[in-house]
């Protein structure tokens, strides 16, 4: 009997261990008039991650909250995005991004600077992970917009070892060298 169990394969409970994070950004509640009143539904915008560099949004419309949520969430695991992340902390390099009216500035940050964002871009940040990083919105504040955008602009980075493998060279070849910067700023001392 034992045997037949192990065979089954394994246990629903295990699967529902939260695997990724997410983050309820906006919810926009509308009404229908009918004959008899007012219908309402509801709309929910959903950022999901794994905080070590994957993120996606969803949006999703039901009668009730709750399923709205659900339904934002599920559409947002179907897209996630890949990141790289330099030192797993921070961009590689500066980038922007648009969508429709909304555009936004994203740059990459020294340790201890934080999350500098606006609501749905921290959200984005946040699930993605990144502990430092400084940005801007200009134009829409729309959150769907505002999310939009800075997918689009995540989407753009570029780590050196995906360039490097595009251009045929080593990553070495790529970063500037870190003797040349020290010798480089000794000098500047002395003249000083």
């Amino acid at each position: 009997m034992a045997e037949r169990e192990n065979r089954r394969g394994p246990r629903r409970d295990r699967e529902e261990t939260p695997e990724f994070a997410d983050r309820l950004v906006a919810i926009n509640r509308v009404s229908k008039t009918v004959k008899g009143g007012k219908r309402f539904g509801f709309a929910a915008l959903v950022v999901v991650g794994d905080q070590k560099g994957r993120v996606g949004f969803g949006k999703g419309k039901a009668k009730e909250v709750p399923e709205a949520i659900r339904k934002a969430t599920e559409q947002a695991k179907r897209q996630m995005i890949r990141v790289q992340l330099r030192e797993g902390r921070t961009l590689h390099h500066d980038m922007e991004g648009r969508h429709g009216a909304g555009k936004v500035v994203m740059r990459t940050a020294p340790e201890g600077t934080g999350i500098i964002a606006g609501g749905p871009m921290r959200a984005v940040f946040e699930m993605l992970g990144i502990k430092d990083v400084v940005s801007k919105s200009i134009g829409s504040q729309n959150p769907y917009n505002m999310i939009r955008a800075t997918m689009d602009g995540l989407k753009k980075e570029a780590s050196p070892r995906s360039v490097a493998q595009r251009r045929g060279k080593k990553v070495a070849d790529i970063l500037p060298k870190r003797e040349d910067n020290v010798e480089s700023s000794a000098q500047v001392v002395e003249e000083a």
